[in-house]
């Protein structure tokens, strides 16, 4: 463990435990965003509320709309710590929103702390990325020092459903020489993540009485169908994309998953409509519009004489590209290095899920990574936990790297 103060320590647990209780899931990102805003403003060079205009849910790349939101109580926050000008300039995001409590989570919104462990919905994904970055800030005050470049810091509302607060940012404007997106990475550098598409497929039949064959088309075993053609697809889409670097480790980086399948409303009637829902992970070789079109194509292809003529395919929640840096990308050795200073594992991977990275690699031009502490395996789950310590270390390995000119 690094060296670190007790006033510190004590500081960032508060934090966390204060943003633990706060129930930010979407749309109620607001008393989070302004608790940080507090802790943060006298110790930043700026420190803002960005409110989203609601005309952001007509941008091509918003994912999963619903009707009657509006972001008027749901602001980003931005926060910049001025560097002397010696520097590389650093943009960091990490977001304020959760997912709601699990199945059997009784008080996800009470945090726990046993054994310098803390538990609560959102200890590690993400707002125990957001105390990793307030421990930033306060071991730079506490060494005394101002980092060679700007730190920007973004923690955004919405990236569990698909990214949208980050797209604002995106939209704003946003420069830096590096990106670094805070998610439970067990302190792994990720320079390559996959992407996903969320899909909704909805299948046509012709609907009949369980007595009568002539003429019934089930939409339910049109939409059998219509998944085994899906399963086709994901195989050809993996067998293209062997070869990555980092992604190869994995029997399937790039999942495919059927969340959802309804049909019908009595046993003894053939369903004229049936509804798939589910999510197909990518590899960043492919983007998302090329998915789009290639599932499209697929169920017109090898489908039956029916199917190819009586579905309607569309994307309206998470549409998320994958990215990737190459693994001798300065930003990533001069991050190990940190890690290695901190005597941290040292250890660089690809991200099997996804996240907000894609927006600052792809559509700001920034090179980036994800990285941070705490686990994937214990985010959403009714167990989810983040070591305080490995917050402190995470936050240590960051403030050498900044003072080392984040490269």
């Amino acid at each position: 463990m690094p060296q670190i103060s007790q006033e510190t320590k004590n500081a960032v647990r508060d934090l966390l435990m204060e943003l633990i209780r706060i129930p930010s899931v979407r749309g109620q990102e607001g008393p989070a965003a302004r608790v940080l805003c507090d802790r943060l403003e006298s110790l930043a060079d700026r420190c803002e509320l960005i409110a989203i205009d609601d005309a952001i849910m007509q941008d091509p790349d918003y994912a999963f709309p619903l009707a009657g939101h509006t972001y008027r109580d749901t602001p980003n926050l931005e926060c910049v710590v001025a560097g002397s000008g010696q520097g590389r300039s650093v943009v960091f995001n990490t977001h304020l929103d959760v997912v709601p409590p699990s199945e059997g989570q009784t008080h996800a919104y009470d945090p726990i702390e046993e054994n310098g462990m803390i538990f609560g919905r959102g200890a590690c994904d993400a707002k125990g990325q957001v105390a990793t970055l307030y421990a930033l800030i306060l071991l730079l005050r506490e060494r005394g020092v101002r980092p060679p470049g700007d730190l920007t810091f973004h923690f955004v509302v919405e990236e569990e459903n698909g990214g949208n607060g980050t797209l604002a940012m995106i939209r704003r404007g946003v420069r830096a020489d590096a990106a670094v997106v805070l998610e439970p990475s067990e302190m792994s550098i990720i320079p390559a993540v996959r992407g996903a598409v969320w899909f909704d497929l909805k299948v046509l039949g012709r609907a009949a009485h369980s007595g009568n064959v002539a003429g019934r088309i089930s939409a339910l075993d049109k939409a059998v169908i219509a998944m085994q053609a899906l399963r086709d697809y994901h195989d050809r889409l993996l067998a293209e994309s062997r070869g990555l670097p980092l992604f190869d480790e994995f029997a399937d980086p790039m999942p495919l998953t059927f969340g959802m399948l309804t049909a019908g409303n009595w046993p003894a009637s053939v369903p004229s409509v049936a509804e798939l829902k589910g999510v197909l992970g990518f590899l960043p070789n492919h983007h998302r519009h090329e998915v789009h079109e290639g599932m499209r194509q697929t169920l017109r292809s090898q489908g039956d004489g029916w199917l190819r003529d009586h579905f309607d395919l569309t994307f309206p929640m998470l549409n998320s590209d994958g990215n990737v840096i190459p693994v001798h990308h300065p930003l990533v050795t001069s991050l190990r290095a940190a890690i290695r200073k901190n005597q941290a594992p040292d250890r660089v991977r690809a991200m099997t899920a996804s996240c907000d990275a894609w927006l600052y690699n792809n559509q700001a031009g920034i090179p980036t990574v994800v990285f941070g502490p705490g686990s994937l395996s214990h985010a959403h789950s009714k167990e989810e936990q983040i070591k305080l310590d490995d917050i402190l270390t995470a936050a240590s390995v960051l403030a050498d790297w900044v003072m080392d000119g984040a490269a």
